[in-house]
């Protein structure tokens, strides 16, 4: 119950009540005016959004009431349907996402444990109903992956996700090895959202192409022409790479996508450390910052380390049952 008490006033802290009804105000205003509806386009949109805060303001007060007169049960079911409405409500994180897999210290045990993250990754992307497309991979020479890059396409694809990049640190008995020796693997997540074009400005003469024969997908057919893209920003140094499609035009889409994405995340990673400085301390995103183990020997058992959130059904995590750390994460975003 101390628990539950603790997640709602968290989120009425962070709801903000009063603050919602200033916004509902500020637009009621303004919809009053004669001139609002000369753009029907921007006026609708303002509609929606009144209407989007004015449900929330009922929504809160509601689960304030249900607290007062004791209904915790109540509160707690309103209060998960709450929570991921103000979790998710970031710039982009009703946006499909972008996801790479880059294995990392441990060689052929990181590149499977590389391949067995993508297959966790795209086992709940299946579970949300969500899309997958590979569009860059790099096989591993004996088994697994080197990195991979994936298209999640579905609403809240990104704020869902966001929060599994970092570095994944696996414990297992080597599959690889005869004497079955205790092997420690590592591998990092990117995530970032697919941005649209005009949301990121993009200058032809900061773009570098290359073009060249696809090795990873496709058959024959690829290896005959110069399908697969590389691209460079000139500006700040990004290299990006495509190579899933038979035809370069649609590859050249797929690295522009990972480019705008990637050029966002910057200004977000500058923005954070700002605000982290003027508040003290800031940890650069990157390898040596694992967020979650995952032990399989000599017991089993997922930890996230930033939540504290674990499970010892290690199977139903790597099929892809993520809820309970993303749901968790969110929470501490």
């Amino acid at each position: 119950m101390d628990e539950l008490k603790d997640r709602i006033n968290k989120l009425l802290e962070k709801f903000d009540i009063d603050k919602k009804r200033q916004e509902a105000r500020i637009i009621e205003a303004e919809s009053s005016k004669p001139d609002f509806w000369k753009d029907h386009a921007m006026a609708s949109s303002k509609m929606i959004k009144l209407a989007e805060i004015q449900k929330e303001i009922e929504e809160g007060e509601l689960l304030q009431r249900m607290v007062n007169d004791g209904k915790y049960e109540e509160a707690e079911k309103l209060l998960g349907k709450l929570e991921k409405a103000l979790y998710l409500s970031n710039p982009y994180d009703e946006s499909s996402a972008i996801l790479s897999i880059h294995s990392g210290q441990g060689g052929v045990e990181a590149m499977d444990w590389a391949s067995m993250l993508k297959r966790m990754y795209t086992r709940y992307a299946e579970k949300k109903g969500w899309s997958c497309e590979i569009i860059d991979e790099t096989l591993g020479e004996e088994a697994g992956i080197k990195s991979s890059t994936i298209t999640i396409d579905g609403r809240f694809a990104y704020g869902y996700l966001k929060g599994e990049a970092g570095v994944h640190r696996l414990v297992r008995q080597s599959p690889f090895n005869a004497d079955n020796l205790r092997q420690t693997s590592f591998a990092l997540v990117e995530v970032l959202p697919q941005i649209q074009d005009k949301e990121v400005d993009l200058k032809e003469d900061d773009l570098e192409w290359d073009f060249y024969r696809a090795s990873s997908h496709g058959g024959q057919n690829v290896q005959k022409v110069s399908s697969a893209v590389r691209l460079k920003h000139k500006p700040t140094g990004i290299v990006v790479t495509a190579q899933s499609e038979r035809y370069q035009a649609q590859n050249r889409e797929y690295a522009l996508k990972i480019l705008r994405g990637k050029l966002w995340t910057l200004k977000e990673e500058a923005r954070k450390k700002e605000e982290k400085k003027l508040k003290g301390g800031y940890k650069t995103p990157g390898w040596g910052n694992q967020i979650r183990s995952y032990v399989l020997h000599p017991y089993h058992m997922v930890k996230d380390l930033r939540t504290n959130f674990e499970t010892s059904n290690t199977d139903a995590v790597l099929d892809g049952e993520l809820d309970g750390f993303i749901e968790e994460e969110l929470r501490k975003l």
